[in-house]
């Protein structure tokens, strides 16, 4: 697929950028590689700090520049993209404060004698990331890899090939060596045969389902590590006690953040049905009342999709939940005129035969399903092929934190909608995907954890 900039709000073609060809992917793994039997990656930790620490300065200097840049690539409304910007810095920064505590040996109590672990690096990344958090996805692997020491080797999605020039950049300008953080333009094709090779040691991923299965399918032939962050239909739980007002505002700026393409973003409303008629005509009036235009006006409540094509998938994927007896309670089309634009969406009356009730959503449409009580809540979680993160709702914590417990995802969100940070561990189970990122989790999946023991005398 060929690397392309195309502006979603008008279509616009703004530049494109050839593939790398193999001889180019092969010089990038030997400088990668030599990179990794170098002091950089092999000797003190501090230097690797100090061009994290370097890099997020970099990226607060340049936020508006690198916002829109996310803006005209991608359609992100540019007062999320500044966010993601300061998140991205936010991420360097805090690996460059922590890294070296997380990194340090850890003693094990044992008879053996004087035992401990420590973490060195295990060679060279291949990292394949989404279009939807440009920046973000990329620093969750280059913040705790360039800490570590791992060379990593990033293939970008293909419409967002701007900002992954634009990350690699700010890496470099900020001091990083040749070959420790690298942007490569590349097929499905050469990916494969980058894991195959023995000097690389280890993947992430971040993407459809689709793309994890086949990634790591090619990652466990050759016996390499990998990290895989997937899809997610996350329930946003609203009980018969919450504050219907705050539950309705959060889940639709939840639902409308990043123009629905959010993994963790809230897509199953199971609402309580003592409070279910109040919740949805709140819900209803402030998702039809958002403004929907151009992500460079700051007014502007809901952009484009990524693309036209993924416009139209929207599109089809809600007429087929339509036809299979889904109810649509409001919006459901494509704004008339130029971008990739879609309708705010609510879809009531989705049964358990209809192909929507298992599939994610990656747009502005939510789904809103009527519960009885707490157990039907824990029932329609689960019952999901996904499980990357949800939100409950309620004034009862204690009752929230036992609900929280039941619920099959890496996390849970009580009264507040699923978000990330950098001390907090971001990752999934089922067909989210395995392993964490971020946190002092996150810096601990790709490395060689050695054991040292020294015998009693």
């Amino acid at each position: 697929m060929p690397y392309r900039s195309v502006n979603p709000a008008t279509g616009e073609v703004i530049t494109t950028f050839a593939n790398h060809t193999d001889g180019e992917l092969q010089s990038a793994l030997s400088v990668a590689h030599s990179l990794y039997k170098s002091d950089w990656s092999k000797g003190p930790i501090q230097p690797r700090l100090e061009v994290l620490s370097r890099f997020a300065d970099l990226l607060n200097e340049r936020t508006e520049k690198l916002a829109r840049i996310l803006a005209q690539e991608m359609g992100k409304r540019v007062s999320e993209a500044r966010s993601e910007v300061e998140l991205t810095a936010d991420i360097a920064r805090f690996y460059a404060t922590n890294a070296a505590t997380f990194l340090a040996p850890a003693k094990i109590q044992t008879p053996q004698g004087d035992a401990r672990v420590e973490y060195h690096p295990i060679g060279i990344i291949v990292a394949v990331e989404p279009w939807n958090f440009p920046y973000y996805q990329l620093v969750r692997v280059a913040g705790p890899n360039i800490a570590i020491g791992n060379p990593v080797l990033a293939k970008h999605a293909s419409i967002v090939p701007r900002a992954a020039v634009a990350f690699e950049d700010v890496v470099t300008a900020a001091g990083a060596p040749r070959g420790a953080w690298t942007n490569i333009f590349a097929s499905s094709e050469q990916i494969a045969a980058l894991i195959e090779d023995d000097r690389v040691q280890g993947v992430a991923l971040t993407g459809s389902e689709k793309a994890g299965s086949i990634v790591a399918s090619q990652a466990g032939k050759y016996l390499k590590k990998s990290v895989m962050e997937l899809g997610g239909a996350d329930v946003f739980a609203v009980l018969d006690d919450a504050d219907v007002d705050k539950a309705a505002e959060v889940g639709a700026a939840a639902r409308l953040f990043g123009a629905g393409q959010v993994c963790n973003g809230a897509k199953r409303f199971l609402v309580h049905k003592k409070i279910a008629a109040a919740f949805l005509e709140k819900f209803t009036a402030i998702l039809a009342n958002t403004k929907i235009g151009d992500p460079m006006d700051e007014s502007v409540g809901l952009g484009p999709l990524c693309s036209v094509s993924a416009r139209d998938d929207i599109a089809a994927q809600v007429d087929r939940a339509v036809k299979a007896g889904a109810k649509l309670h409001l919006g459901g089309a494509a704004v008339e005129g130029p971008g990739a634009y879609f309708q705010p969406t609510i879809l009531t009356n989705i049964t358990r035969d209809n192909p929507a009730y298992f599939e994610e959503f990656f747009g502005p449409v939510a789904q809103v399903y009527v519960v009885r009580d707490d157990d039907e809540v824990v029932e329609l979680a689960n019952d999901s092929h996904f499980g990357l993160s949800g939100a409950i709702f309620t004034a009862d914590i204690d009752r929230a934190k036992a609900l929280a417990s039941r619920i099959e995802t890496g996390s849970v969100w009580i009264n507040t909608r699923s978000s990330t940070a950098p001390e907090l561990p971001f990752g999934g189970i089922k067909r989210s995907g395995y392993g964490r990122e971020l946190s002092e989790f996150g810096i601990k999946e790709l490395v060689n954890q050695k054991m040292v023991v020294v015998a009693k005398d």
